[in-house]
């Protein structure tokens, strides 16, 4: 018996069958997984310096045992002082003392002891400036 189309006409199959169509997923699923990908590598995450953070006390902290070398202390305020005497100083003031100190850096240790209140961006400056003029060996004082 013949196949007849809608218009009323037969068909004739010549003894084919026809093909059930299908949707082949694996490709679907790579070009998926792609852009999945391509999303994640490219995502913006936010910037940790834009966390409000308490820094925690230091439990753990070393010996106790600290070379002589450059003391350096930050109030809660942010104020600078050197040494043992604690010379109050500002920012230039400590750039210039650290400009003057150039080129000893294998020799002195710095020693930091920041107050808990302390800004972390002076905390930084400080860091920053004693690297800059080859003074490496630096260390954070805790309580």
């Amino acid at each position: 018996m013949a196949e007849v189309s809608t218009s009323g006409t037969p068909l004739l199959t010549l003894g084919r069958q026809r093909r059930k169509p299908r949707i082949d997923i694996i490709p679907l699923v790579d070009v998926l997984t792609i852009l999945i990908f391509f999303f994640v590598t490219s995502m913006q995450f936010h910037d940790v310096r834009s966390l409000d953070i308490t820094m925690p006390q230091m439990d753990t902290a070393g010996t106790g045992t600290l070379e002589e070398g450059l003391l350096i202390r930050l109030s809660a305020d942010g104020e600078i002082f050197l040494g043992r005497e604690g010379h109050s100083v500002d920012r230039d003031g400590l750039v210039s003392f650290l400009s003057r100190m150039e080129g000893t850096g294998r020799y002195v240790s710095v020693r930091l002891m920041a107050d808990e209140e302390a800004p972390l961006r002076e905390v930084a400056f400080i860091m920053d400036e004693c690297r800059r003029v080859g003074l490496d060996r630096i260390r954070l004082q805790s309580r």
